[in-house]
């Protein structure tokens, strides 16, 4: 009796294991594939991912860690590597957090300042967000003189050194540029969202206390006395940008203000005073 259970123990451990056979473990910030995409697991890190712009077929290679490629480019057969090249995209994932180990040991991102800091709070959010949401009034024809919202990488300056001030790096071949040259006056939006502090804390994106900052004001472009820290700015936060192709003719711009709104606490958003703004320190 007890061999026999032992053996239907055993052929039902069988039966779950092949069951599995078609799941790949992924992290929580990726998402599961069908079993006939299942194929080896890499970590594509945001260093990786300017590489799929130039070669998706390069995608697997340069995904294992250094020194490993060989070994994995024999593992892989043919079949997988013509899928995994297919389906880059749908693979793609990203780190949650930044580097900043100092000494073996990361300190991780500082906290928020308190919430009563209202100028602090908005200069905290200016200088933590890499990239925003950027309002401008529509030259498209089938929307010519309505909203037009469009994603932009950004930066206040160097993560040692904030600004308050939002440069971008920017082309004349984007919709948004071609909207500035015939209406200059734009919004963009950040949100605290970005970071990990109102995932920890539970908060919705639209949740009072998860800050919402909007700087409005006049686009314009950077003058060559200001190029040199608008380019230290930008490449220091984004250093894939010195790779982007010189023929799209990238060019400096930032954000001249005119007003500061800020959302983050309950009890109605708040009007921040420029000097105040200015004066103010994110950390």
């Amino acid at each position: 009796m007890k061999n026999t259970t032992n053996a239907l123990a055993l052929t039902l451990l069988a039966h779950l294991l092949a069951s599995c056979a078609g799941y790949t473990l992924r992290s929580s910030v990726s998402w599961a594939v069908s079993s006939k995409d299942a194929v080896e697991d890499a970590d594509l890190s945001e260093e990786v991912a300017p590489a799929l712009l130039a070669d998706g077929g390069g995608l697997w290679k340069q995904a294992f860690p250094a020194g490993a490629e060989e070994t994995a480019g024999e593992q892989m057969k043919p079949e997988a590597e013509s899928r995994a090249a297919q389906g880059s995209t749908r693979l793609f994932s990203y780190r949650t957090e930044k580097s900043n180990v100092v000494g073996g040991v990361s300190p991780g991102p500082p906290d928020p300042p308190p919430h009563q800091k209202i100028a602090r709070t908005a200069r905290y959010v200016a200088h933590s967000s890499d990239w925003g949401s950027l309002a401008t009034i529509s030259s498209q024809d089938k929307i010519k003189g309505l909203p037009f919202g469009n994603i932009f990488s950004i930066s206040d300056g160097p993560m040692d050194n904030s600004t308050g001030v939002i440069y971008f790096y920017v082309t004349p071949m984007d919709n948004t540029v071609s909207d500035l040259k015939l209406n200059p006056y734009a919004s963009i939006t950040f949100s605290e969202a970005e970071g990990d502090f109102c995932r920890q804390m539970m908060y919705d994106p639209e949740d009072p206390r998860c800050a919402r900052l909007t700087l409005t004001g006049k686009m314009v472009e950077v003058d060559t006395e200001e190029q040199a820290f608008a380019k230290e700015a930008m490449f220091s936060r984004h250093p894939v940008m010195a790779q982007w192709p010189a023929g799209h003719k990238w060019f400096f711009m930032k954000l001249e203000l005119i007003q500061v709104w800020l959302q983050d606490w309950t009890g109605g958003a708040s009007l921040i005073p420029l000097d105040e703004y200015f004066k103010a320190t994110p950390f």
